[in-house]
């Protein structure tokens, strides 16, 4: 039974796809920002699938800072 869903960005935003390529080429802030999420995710998957188990607290604190990341992302996305 899985329970783990990747919440990466070109699923999140599909109409941004290539914008996403472009900034990650061109905007080293977009860039290291898209690393940090995309690490977020990786670690939450890992935790949903059971292949680590830390803490709920800790979980929801990473799920947090996912949606933070996404956020500042997706302003960045809209040029603000």
């Amino acid at each position: 039974m899985t329970f783990g869903e990747h919440h990466d960005l070109l699923h999140e935003f599909p109409d941004y796809r290539e914008k996403i390529h472009e900034l990650k080429m061109n905007n080293p802030e977009f860039a290291e920002l898209y690393k940090q999420y995309e690490e977020t995710d990786q670690e939450i998957y890992r935790i949903e699938e059971s292949f680590e188990t830390p803490s709920d607290e800790y979980t929801e604190e990473l799920k947090k800072k996912r949606v933070l990341l996404k956020d500042q992302l997706y302003a960045l996305l809209q040029g603000q």
